[in-house]
């Protein structure tokens, strides 16, 4: 006996009536060697606020998270924090946000974040901003929600990770649907007008079948 799964899935008609109220955004907690970073995440930043919407982001006030944080509270904007008690004893929290949760582990952390949120954007940052984004990217491809996932690729960072997207592709482990659900952009303005219509890959089906 014997299981067979199949997954059925494409894109469907994108939404012109999506609201996006709450931002979650993956950021280094480390500025980056260039100013353009920095700059693109305040620029970011001040867009939220302006556009009343409110990041949710990891809670520190260091590295581009922290001008990130500021950049919106500067402009009268609210942000949220979602943080692990281990790293907010470390005093790396940032102290005037709008609201910041703590909770008991990384994956409590990624949960809640990923609940609050309408979309989802990566900036430049490492290893964590990384896992952060694929997660949540492969909680799309699978179903478990129904959020937009969107890259800010500034100055080509993220031109290395789209290359390796489109090797998966043509190597048979990544569906050309799946690729095409991440919105990739070079400025804020054209990632959230695109984040705010953008297709999501169709409810994905599971099937198993036994097998005598």
């Amino acid at each position: 006996m014997g299981v067979s799964m199949t997954v059925h899935s494409s894109l469907e008609t994108a939404n012109p009536l999506r609201v996006i109220k709450k931002l979650c955004v993956f950021c280094g907690s480390s500025m980056g060697n260039r100013p353009i970073y920095r700059e693109a995440a305040a620029k970011l930043g001040n867009y939220l606020a302006t556009s009343g919407i409110a990041p949710v982001y990891g809670g520190d006030r260091v590295g581009l998270m922290g001008v990130l944080a500021d950049s919106v509270l500067a402009a009268g904007g609210e942000a949220i924090g979602v943080m692990p008690r281990a790293l907010a004893e470390k005093e790396i929290a940032h102290a005037t946000l709008t609201r910041l949760y703590i909770v008991e582990s990384m994956h409590e952390r990624k949960a809640l974040m990923a609940d609050l949120a309408d979309a989802f954007v990566l900036l430049p940052g490492g290893f964590g901003s990384w896992e952060e984004f694929c997660e949540v990217l492969t909680w799309l491809q699978v179903g478990i929600h129904r959020k937009p996932c969107g890259i800010l690729n500034i100055e080509g960072y993220y031109d290395a990770l789209i290359a390796l997207t489109a090797r998966g592709v043509a190597e048979g482990f990544i569906a050309p649907p799946h690729k095409e659900m991440v919105v990739v952009q070079a400025t804020v303005d054209q990632l959230i007008s695109e984040l705010i219509v953008a297709p999501l890959p169709a409810e994905s089906k599971w099937v198993s079948n036994r097998e005598r």
